[in-house]
């Protein structure tokens, strides 16, 4: 038997499918459990997994009581993970939820007294900290190449949330418009909207890339798309003590990043004292400017081993050492990350330049 009992439970996100593969990849990890309110979502992770009938749930008390998982995936629509962590960090077990980190501020600090007071851990995931190029560009930063980060500009997106399902299964364009009517993602009071689901990205690793700098003040400006309720493209500048940052996102690139890389390119522009990185999503180099070598020139990306390629792996580590939550995964960076974000979404509602809020 694997040490490691892992729950996913509400499958509002089709990431959901990617990290119960990892669970399922994992040698020291098992799915003890799968819970939603329509057994239909499970379909397809149960057969793919081999996940059997008295592990299938369609009420989270029961799966938990019978389980009793170490460690429990979230995937509910974003306005909903406040309410999901408080039911499940009751049971002592950790809690690692998809991003975005919340709805809101006062969500994501919900989220936090509730694993305090439980004792569990706290992790919010964002795929793009796996991603070999970002930890590379991390990396260098840690190691002073570039000096002190002056300025993060990230562009990040894709053709939309629907286009794909998990394992980043291609979608048609009638599937994408008969379901935007019915997606959270498209629904203002479910924390729908590409600022809300995607500007957590820029905003949660450039405050790592900042070794967690708050900015000073933000602005923001959105989209309004005809006969939506929601944003699909949104920019984000943020003032710090040493300078502008720029945070930008994207549902409509001409094409997914992970297929052929759009233009203007999703990733990462670090601005140092010293030099600059550039860190695409998906490549296999990251461009460097230094002042020894101010051309720009590629540096092979780093190789990422156990446990540092993926959350799950990542966790049953954090679990076995007895260690905290740190980086991009942590409730504390996750928190400026989020608390960036919610500045935002009030200076596109107000269209004025508002101070970081708490």
């Amino acid at each position: 038997m694997a040490r490691f009992k892992i729950a996913g439970i509400n499958f509002d996100h089709f990431h959901m499918g990617d990290l119960l593969r990892m669970v399922h990849e994992h040698p020291d990890a098992e799915i003890v459990g799968l819970c939603d309110n329509d057994p239909q979502r499970m379909t397809a992770a149960a057969k793919s997994f081999q996940v059997p009938e008295d592990r299938i749930f369609t009420d989270h008390v029961a799966c938990l009581q019978q389980t009793k998982p170490d460690l429990v995936i979230l995937c509910p629509a974003a306005s909903q993970h406040g309410e999901w962590v408080e039911k499940v960090a009751p049971f002592g077990c950790d809690i690692m939820v998809e991003k975005p980190f919340a709805g809101s501020l006062a969500e994501a600090d919900r989220m936090i007294a509730a694993t305090q007071a439980s004792g569990s851990r706290l992790a919010i995931n964002w795929p793009l900290t796996w991603m070999p190029s970002h930890r590379t560009a991390k990396r260098l930063i840690d190691e002073g190449v570039i000096g002190e980060v002056l300025e993060v500009h990230h562009y990040g997106g894709n053709r939309g949330p629907l286009w794909h399902a998990a394992d980043k299964v291609e979608r048609t364009a009638s599937d994408v418009e008969r379901e935007k009517p019915n997606s959270w993602f498209y629904k203002r009071d479910q924390g729908g909207g590409s600022l809300l689901d995607y500007a957590g990205y820029g905003t949660t690793l450039g405050t790592w890339f900042m070794n967690g700098r708050r900015p000073i003040e933000v602005s923001c400006v959105v989209d309004q798309p005809e006969g939506l309720e929601v944003d699909e493209h949104s920019i984000i500048v943020a003032r710090y003590r040493t300078g502008l940052s720029k945070f930008e996102t994207r549902w409509g690139t001409f094409t997914d990043p992970w297929t052929h890389q759009p233009q203007p390119k999703c990733g990462f522009v670090i601005v140092g004292t010293q030099g600059t990185i550039s860190s695409e999503d998906y490549a296999g180099v990251v461009n460097l400017q230094t002042e020894n070598q101010p051309a720009a020139h590629p540096i092979e990306v780093d190789v990422l081993t156990p446990p540092q390629q993926n959350p799950v792996q990542y966790m049953v580590d954090v679990i076995t050492r007895g260690g905290q939550v740190e980086g991009p995964l942590s409730p504390e960076i996750s928190r400026i990350g989020q608390q960036i974000v919610d500045t935002a979404v009030q200076s596109a509602q107000q269209r004025a330049t508002l101070p970081l809020l708490d």
